[in-house]
Protein backbone atom coordinates (compact mmCIF):
# COMPACT_ATOMS: atom_id res chain seq x y z
CA UNK A 1 0.00 0.00 0.00
CA UNK A 2 2.83 2.35 0.91
CA UNK A 3 4.46 1.64 -2.46
CA UNK A 4 1.29 2.59 -4.34
CA UNK A 5 0.88 5.72 -2.21
CA UNK A 6 4.46 6.76 -3.01
CA UNK A 7 3.80 6.21 -6.70
CA UNK A 8 0.63 8.29 -6.56
CA UNK A 9 2.34 11.17 -4.75
CA UNK A 10 5.28 11.03 -7.15
CA UNK A 11 2.92 11.09 -10.12
CA UNK A 12 1.04 14.08 -8.76
CA UNK A 13 4.25 15.99 -8.07
CA UNK A 14 5.55 15.19 -11.54
CA UNK A 15 2.29 16.35 -13.14
CA UNK A 16 2.35 19.55 -11.09
CA UNK A 17 5.96 20.25 -12.05
CA UNK A 18 5.22 19.59 -15.74
CA UNK A 19 2.23 21.93 -15.61
CA UNK A 20 4.33 24.64 -13.96
CA UNK A 21 7.08 24.32 -16.59
CA UNK A 22 4.48 24.57 -19.35
CA UNK A 23 2.89 27.62 -17.74
CA UNK A 24 6.27 29.26 -17.17
CA UNK A 25 7.29 28.61 -20.77
CA UNK A 26 4.13 29.61 -22.57
CA UNK A 27 1.82 31.57 -20.25
CA UNK A 28 3.33 33.30 -17.21
CA UNK A 29 4.39 36.85 -18.04
CA UNK A 30 7.70 38.03 -16.65
CA UNK A 31 8.79 41.61 -17.33
CA UNK A 32 12.53 41.98 -16.81
CA UNK A 33 12.96 45.58 -17.91
CA UNK A 34 11.15 48.41 -19.64
CA UNK A 35 12.41 49.24 -23.12
CA UNK A 36 14.82 52.16 -23.10
CA UNK A 37 12.87 55.25 -24.13
CA UNK A 38 16.10 56.93 -25.29
CA UNK A 39 17.94 54.07 -27.02
CA UNK A 40 21.54 54.32 -28.11
CA UNK A 41 20.41 54.15 -31.74
CA UNK A 42 17.90 56.84 -32.67
CA UNK A 43 16.78 58.11 -36.03
CA UNK A 44 18.90 60.91 -37.42
CA UNK A 45 16.13 62.04 -39.77
CA UNK A 46 12.69 63.47 -39.09
CA UNK A 47 9.44 63.21 -41.06
CA UNK A 48 9.23 65.83 -43.74
CA UNK A 49 6.53 68.49 -43.66
CA UNK A 50 5.53 67.62 -47.21
CA UNK A 51 2.82 64.92 -47.32
CA UNK A 52 3.92 61.41 -48.25
CA UNK A 53 2.64 59.85 -51.45
CA UNK A 54 0.76 56.73 -50.38
CA UNK A 55 -1.05 54.12 -52.46
CA UNK A 56 -2.33 50.65 -51.61
CA UNK A 57 1.06 49.21 -52.49
CA UNK A 58 3.59 52.03 -52.04
CA UNK A 59 4.85 54.79 -49.79
CA UNK A 60 7.16 57.62 -50.79
CA UNK A 61 8.54 60.62 -48.93
CA UNK A 62 11.88 62.42 -48.90
CA UNK A 63 13.54 59.63 -46.85
CA UNK A 64 11.63 56.44 -47.56
CA UNK A 65 10.63 54.74 -50.80
CA UNK A 66 8.70 51.52 -50.30
CA UNK A 67 7.06 49.28 -52.88
CA UNK A 68 4.93 46.32 -51.90
CA UNK A 69 4.72 43.48 -54.41
CA UNK A 70 2.77 40.22 -54.30
CA UNK A 71 4.43 37.15 -55.81
CA UNK A 72 3.20 33.65 -56.49
CA UNK A 73 5.82 30.92 -56.12
CA UNK A 74 5.56 27.22 -55.21
CA UNK A 75 1.77 27.44 -54.90
CA UNK A 76 2.28 30.13 -52.26
CA UNK A 77 1.56 33.85 -52.03
CA UNK A 78 4.57 35.91 -50.93
CA UNK A 79 4.49 39.59 -50.01
CA UNK A 80 7.68 41.61 -50.42
CA UNK A 81 8.42 45.17 -49.37
CA UNK A 82 11.32 46.61 -51.35
CA UNK A 83 12.58 49.53 -49.25
CA UNK A 84 15.03 52.35 -49.95
CA UNK A 85 16.05 54.49 -46.95
CA UNK A 86 18.02 57.71 -46.78
CA UNK A 87 19.34 56.56 -43.38
CA UNK A 88 19.68 53.05 -41.90
CA UNK A 89 18.27 54.40 -38.62
CA UNK A 90 14.83 54.23 -40.26
CA UNK A 91 15.07 50.41 -40.03
CA UNK A 92 14.04 49.76 -36.43
CA UNK A 93 12.75 47.17 -33.98
CA UNK A 94 10.20 47.33 -31.17
CA UNK A 95 9.32 45.15 -28.19
CA UNK A 96 5.82 44.08 -27.24
CA UNK A 97 4.32 46.40 -24.61
CA UNK A 98 7.60 48.36 -24.75
CA UNK A 99 9.05 45.81 -22.35
CA UNK A 100 11.69 43.09 -22.40
CA UNK A 101 10.60 39.85 -20.76
CA UNK A 102 9.23 36.36 -21.09
CA UNK A 103 5.80 35.80 -22.66
CA UNK A 104 5.35 39.57 -23.05
CA UNK A 105 3.46 39.72 -26.34
CA UNK A 106 1.31 41.83 -28.63
CA UNK A 107 0.16 41.43 -32.19
CA UNK A 108 2.36 42.81 -34.94
CA UNK A 109 -0.38 45.26 -35.94
CA UNK A 110 -0.70 46.59 -32.37
CA UNK A 111 3.03 47.26 -32.15
CA UNK A 112 3.00 48.80 -35.63
CA UNK A 113 0.24 51.19 -34.61
CA UNK A 114 1.98 52.22 -31.40
CA UNK A 115 5.30 52.91 -33.11
CA UNK A 116 3.77 54.61 -36.14
CA UNK A 117 5.37 52.01 -38.40
CA UNK A 118 4.93 52.48 -42.11
CA UNK A 119 5.62 48.78 -42.60
CA UNK A 120 6.25 46.08 -40.00
CA UNK A 121 6.97 42.35 -39.89
CA UNK A 122 7.23 40.02 -36.93
CA UNK A 123 10.70 39.58 -35.45
CA UNK A 124 12.46 36.63 -33.82
CA UNK A 125 9.99 35.99 -30.93
CA UNK A 126 12.88 36.15 -28.46
CA UNK A 127 10.47 35.76 -25.53
CA UNK A 128 9.71 32.12 -26.29
CA UNK A 129 13.30 31.14 -25.45
CA UNK A 130 15.68 31.56 -22.53
CA UNK A 131 18.72 32.03 -24.78
CA UNK A 132 19.74 33.86 -27.92
CA UNK A 133 21.25 37.32 -28.23
CA UNK A 134 18.84 40.25 -27.95
CA UNK A 135 19.99 43.75 -28.97
CA UNK A 136 17.35 46.26 -29.97
CA UNK A 137 17.98 49.79 -31.21
CA UNK A 138 21.46 49.73 -29.69
CA UNK A 139 20.36 48.43 -26.27
CA UNK A 140 21.56 44.99 -25.09
CA UNK A 141 18.87 42.98 -23.31
CA UNK A 142 20.25 39.43 -23.42
CA UNK A 143 23.77 38.10 -23.95
CA UNK A 144 23.13 34.37 -23.51
CA UNK A 145 24.36 32.35 -26.48
CA UNK A 146 22.03 29.71 -27.87
CA UNK A 147 24.28 28.61 -30.73
CA UNK A 148 22.11 30.20 -33.39
CA UNK A 149 23.25 32.12 -36.41
CA UNK A 150 22.34 35.66 -35.39
CA UNK A 151 21.54 38.53 -37.71
CA UNK A 152 23.40 41.71 -36.81
CA UNK A 153 22.28 44.98 -38.35
CA UNK A 154 25.16 47.43 -38.15
CA UNK A 155 25.10 51.18 -37.62
CA UNK A 156 26.11 51.72 -41.24
CA UNK A 157 23.08 49.73 -42.41
CA UNK A 158 24.99 46.60 -43.42
CA UNK A 159 24.02 43.06 -42.41
CA UNK A 160 26.31 40.45 -40.90
CA UNK A 161 25.74 36.89 -39.77
CA UNK A 162 27.34 36.02 -36.42
CA UNK A 163 27.58 32.63 -34.74
CA UNK A 164 26.52 32.94 -31.13
CA UNK A 165 29.19 31.74 -28.76
CA UNK A 166 32.03 32.40 -31.16
CA UNK A 167 31.49 36.12 -30.81
CA UNK A 168 29.99 37.85 -27.78
CA UNK A 169 27.26 40.46 -27.71
CA UNK A 170 29.78 42.93 -26.30
CA UNK A 171 32.04 42.38 -29.29
CA UNK A 172 29.16 42.78 -31.73
CA UNK A 173 27.98 46.04 -30.14
CA UNK A 174 31.52 47.41 -29.95
CA UNK A 175 31.84 46.60 -33.64
CA UNK A 176 28.74 48.66 -34.43
CA UNK A 177 25.74 46.31 -34.13
CA UNK A 178 22.51 48.14 -33.29
CA UNK A 179 20.12 45.20 -33.82
CA UNK A 180 20.84 41.54 -33.11
CA UNK A 181 18.09 39.02 -33.87
CA UNK A 182 18.42 35.36 -32.97
CA UNK A 183 16.37 32.84 -34.92
CA UNK A 184 17.75 31.75 -38.28
CA UNK A 185 19.17 30.14 -40.10
CA UNK A 186 20.89 32.53 -42.48
CA UNK A 187 19.35 32.01 -45.91
CA UNK A 188 21.80 33.88 -48.12
CA UNK A 189 25.37 34.90 -47.24
CA UNK A 190 27.70 36.81 -49.58
CA UNK A 191 25.30 36.33 -52.46
CA UNK A 192 25.01 32.55 -52.08
CA UNK A 193 22.32 30.31 -50.63
CA UNK A 194 23.56 29.09 -47.25
CA UNK A 195 20.74 26.75 -46.22
CA UNK A 196 21.82 23.11 -46.01
CA UNK A 197 19.87 19.87 -45.70
CA UNK A 198 20.74 19.83 -42.00
CA UNK A 199 19.20 23.26 -41.55
CA UNK A 200 16.03 22.03 -43.24
CA UNK A 201 15.73 19.02 -40.94
CA UNK A 202 16.53 21.14 -37.90
CA UNK A 203 13.65 23.45 -38.74
CA UNK A 204 11.00 20.83 -39.54
CA UNK A 205 11.55 20.32 -43.27
CA UNK A 206 8.11 21.34 -44.43
CA UNK A 207 6.18 24.04 -46.19
CA UNK A 208 5.25 26.77 -43.74
CA UNK A 209 4.42 30.45 -43.50
CA UNK A 210 7.77 32.26 -43.41
CA UNK A 211 9.21 35.68 -42.57
CA UNK A 212 12.56 36.89 -43.88
CA UNK A 213 14.61 40.06 -44.11
CA UNK A 214 17.31 40.71 -46.66
CA UNK A 215 19.69 43.39 -47.86
CA UNK A 216 20.67 44.35 -51.38
CA UNK A 217 22.98 47.14 -50.20
CA UNK A 218 23.08 49.37 -47.10
CA UNK A 219 19.86 51.36 -47.17
CA UNK A 220 18.19 48.98 -49.63
CA UNK A 221 16.24 46.21 -47.89
CA UNK A 222 13.77 43.42 -48.59
CA UNK A 223 11.16 42.41 -46.02
CA UNK A 224 9.20 39.31 -47.01
CA UNK A 225 6.34 37.25 -45.59
CA UNK A 226 4.79 34.16 -47.16
CA UNK A 227 1.42 32.63 -46.42
CA UNK A 228 1.05 28.92 -45.76
CA UNK A 229 -0.90 26.03 -44.20
CA UNK A 230 -4.02 26.85 -46.23
CA UNK A 231 -5.60 25.61 -49.44
CA UNK A 232 -4.73 28.92 -51.06
CA UNK A 233 -1.04 28.81 -50.03
CA UNK A 234 0.95 25.74 -49.12
CA UNK A 235 3.93 27.64 -47.70
CA UNK A 236 7.67 27.52 -48.38
CA UNK A 237 10.60 25.40 -47.30
CA UNK A 238 13.69 27.22 -46.08
CA UNK A 239 15.49 26.36 -49.32
CA UNK A 240 12.64 27.75 -51.41
CA UNK A 241 12.66 30.92 -49.32
CA UNK A 242 16.43 31.26 -49.71
CA UNK A 243 16.26 30.82 -53.49
CA UNK A 244 13.45 33.38 -53.64
CA UNK A 245 15.37 35.99 -51.64
CA UNK A 246 18.49 35.43 -53.72
CA UNK A 247 16.41 35.85 -56.87
CA UNK A 248 15.27 39.25 -55.63
CA UNK A 249 18.90 40.33 -55.35
CA UNK A 250 19.58 39.83 -51.66
CA UNK A 251 23.28 39.61 -50.82
CA UNK A 252 22.38 38.55 -47.27
CA UNK A 253 19.02 37.17 -46.13
CA UNK A 254 17.87 35.81 -42.81
CA UNK A 255 14.97 33.65 -41.63
CA UNK A 256 12.89 35.15 -38.82
CA UNK A 257 10.16 33.46 -36.78
CA UNK A 258 7.59 31.83 -39.04
CA UNK A 259 4.47 29.71 -38.84
CA UNK A 260 1.60 31.45 -37.08
CA UNK A 261 3.87 34.39 -36.25
CA UNK A 262 4.42 35.41 -39.89
CA UNK A 263 2.69 38.76 -40.32
CA UNK A 264 3.20 41.86 -42.45
CA UNK A 265 1.49 45.18 -41.73
CA UNK A 266 1.48 48.12 -44.16
CA UNK A 267 0.00 51.47 -43.19
CA UNK A 268 -2.00 49.89 -40.38
CA UNK A 269 -3.44 47.02 -42.40
CA UNK A 270 -2.43 43.36 -42.18
CA UNK A 271 -1.27 42.44 -45.67
CA UNK A 272 -1.00 38.65 -45.52
CA UNK A 273 -3.17 35.82 -44.19
CA UNK A 274 -1.55 34.84 -40.86
CA UNK A 275 -2.60 31.47 -39.48
CA UNK A 276 -1.37 28.97 -36.94
CA UNK A 277 -3.45 25.96 -37.89
CA UNK A 278 -4.85 26.83 -41.31
CA UNK A 279 -8.43 26.83 -40.02
CA UNK A 280 -8.62 30.45 -38.91
CA UNK A 281 -6.95 33.59 -40.24
CA UNK A 282 -5.76 35.77 -37.40
CA UNK A 283 -2.60 37.25 -35.94
CA UNK A 284 -0.55 35.51 -33.30
CA UNK A 285 0.79 37.72 -30.53
CA UNK A 286 4.59 37.88 -30.63
CA UNK A 287 7.48 39.41 -28.69
CA UNK A 288 8.79 41.93 -31.18
CA UNK A 289 8.72 43.46 -34.64
CA UNK A 290 11.09 44.81 -37.26
CA UNK A 291 9.73 47.95 -38.87
CA UNK A 292 10.27 50.92 -41.13
CA UNK A 293 9.44 54.28 -39.63
CA UNK A 294 10.53 57.48 -37.91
Amino acid sequence: MRKYLFGLVYGLLLAAFTAYVALDTFVLVRVYSIADQAPAQTSDVQPTTAPALVTSHSYTDANITLTLTEYREHDTTIYVADVLLSSPTLLKTALAQDAYGRNVTETTSTMAERTGAILAINGDYYGSREGGYVVRNGVTYRNTAMGNEALTIMADGSFRIAEEGRVSVTELVEDGAVQVLSFGPALVVDGRVSVTEHDEVGHAMANNPRTAIGIISPGHYLLAVSDGRTKASSGLTLRQLADFMLGLGASTAYNLDGGGSSTMVFMGEVVNQPTTNGRSIRERSVSDIVYIGY
